[in-house]
């Protein structure tokens, strides 16, 4: 599983000049493109402890991985129980928490217990991994137990609008519609834990579903069970999934993205076989697949192999899908691979429809999601290099040794792109930023809380 390093994460929006626009969805759009053309005046520095470009601070759980969506006045992460904003709520939880945009003051939280079988199924500590979509006056998101939920914006008020026999219900606490056990209803095994954030196209809502291997990494459980589904995202009623049939090699930890090839809406699942895949959106029938790890490549339990599973999540871009490989970081380091495939192919297009590659000395394992704008691919690797390349051919514009792993993926906004990274020191423990542009000569670094140039 990925055990997080972060033993404290802090909710900051920075003072802009003016409100800033909506991010109800992980990735922006359908193609999950870390791309915001929206905000200008970003800032290249900030501190917590002076004030400087700070507009609150919130305390999350001790860790939080549920990326922060922005919609309607309201701000949703996930994240675990020790934050403790019901103190009658104790112990290790899943929760979502809600947030005021404007000031930061604390609206509703939904809380769910852990899963009894423990860490194979439900990690401790890891609180819900999913982002949530908001779309009007609903949000959905994946929890911790492997459920679909779906709940009102407003939480929960005087009136239950949904389900009536949740554990935690009053003030403060979320209004849940509708869930879906994938557990119990569809035989799923999550492997240490369901993550997936949640895609909506139309009427349909999809999750990769987690279903991995058993405790002793011998097998699936249930290899009938799905690894991507899809539901009506108003009444939760299952549509269709999608098996993975061969060999998952570990847990699917990653989410879906869709985009339009030829007129026809695709949904590209990463399959935790190593294999990507292009499904129809409406029906989950297979159109294309491609083997995103060499012929020769092994598979060696604890990461010694050359073989990875997909972590990362696919952008989808002027026509092209783009996604790296990677492992578990408990793994380390080793060789990875980044690919462009052209997604307009019929079966296996392995050998047919990849439209360049990196791999080897030239890139290597990745959690990472890219931001792609201008002609330029920003990814980072598991190692802590940070590239920028051509999206059209692979051909490297420059390459930044960060020397921290990154766990994180970039974000492209105002002609500058953010990262996080896993390091302690006092530069690279705090958000990285560099401007957009082709030559490294002219970058800036900058960190928050300090005024370090190069």
């Amino acid at each position: 599983m990925l055990r997080r390093m972060i033993s404290l994460v802090l909710l900051l929006t920075v003072a802009l000049p003016s409100f800033a626009a909506d991010w109800p969805h992980w990735g922006g759009g359908l193609g999950r493109n870390m791309v915001n053309s929206t905000e200008k005046n970003m800032p290249t520095q900030w501190n917590i402890q002076t004030g400087e470009n700070i507009k609150w601070v919130k305390p999350l759980g001790s860790l939080a991985y549920g990326n922060p969506v922005v919609a309607g006045g309201r701000i949703y992460v996930g994240t675990n129980n020790s934050g403790l904003y019901d103190k009658a709520v104790d112990g290790d939880k899943g929760n979502i928490l809600c947030f005021k945009e404007s000031d930061g003051s604390f609206l509703w939280q939904a809380v769910h217990d852990k899963l009894k079988a423990g860490r194979v199924n439900d990690w401790p500590l890891q609180g819900i991994c999913s982002a949530v979509e908001v779309e009007g006056n609903r949000a959905w998101y994946l929890n911790n137990r492997c459920e679909a939920i779906c709940v009102t914006v407003e939480g929960l008020g005087q009136k239950n609008l949904g389900v009536t026999d949740e554990a935690y219900q009053g003030k403060g606490k979320a209004d849940i519609i509708w869930r879906h056990d994938m557990i119990e209803e569809l035989g799923v095994f999550p492997h240490n834990l369901a993550t997936s954030s949640s895609l909506i196209l139309g009427e349909l809502l999809y999750f990769v579903t987690g279903n991995g291997v058993d405790e002793g990494h011998l097998g699936i459980p249930s290899q009938t069970s799905p690894s991507v589904v899809a539901f009506n995202k108003n009444s939760g009623e299952w549509a269709w999934e999608f098996v993975v049939h061969g060999q998952v090699l570990h847990g699917q930890w990653s989410s879906c993205s869709a985009g339009s090839v030829n007129g026809k809406m695709q949904i590209f699942f990463p399959g935790g076989d190593g294999w990507m895949y292009g499904l129809d959106a409406k029906t989950g029938k297979l159109i294309w697949k491609f083997n995103c790890n060499p012929a020769d490549s092994v598979w060696e339990l604890g990461g010694y192999g050359t073989k990875n599973n997909i972590i990362a999540t696919p952008v989808f871009v002027d026509g092209r899908v783009y996604v790296g490989v990677g492992q578990d970081p408990e793994h380390g380091t080793g060789v990875g691979h980044l690919h462009c495939i052209d997604p307009a192919g019929k079966g296996d297009v392995t050998a047919t429809h990849g439209k360049w590659h990196r791999g080897g000395a030239d890139f290597g394992r990745t959690l990472s999601t890219a931001a792609i704008a201008d002609g330029l691919l920003y990814i980072a690797d598991l190692e802590g290099k940070f590239y920028c390349l051509d999206a059209t051919t692979g051909k490297a514009i420059w390459t930044h040794n960060l020397k921290s792993a990154i766990w994180g993926s970039p974000m492209l906004v105002d002609g500058k792109v953010y990262i996080g990274t896993n390091n302690d020191s006092p530069h690279h423990k705090r958000a990285y930023i560099r401007v957009n542009v082709r030559s490294p000569a002219d970058n800036v670094h900058a960190y928050r809380g300090d005024s370090y140039r190069h």
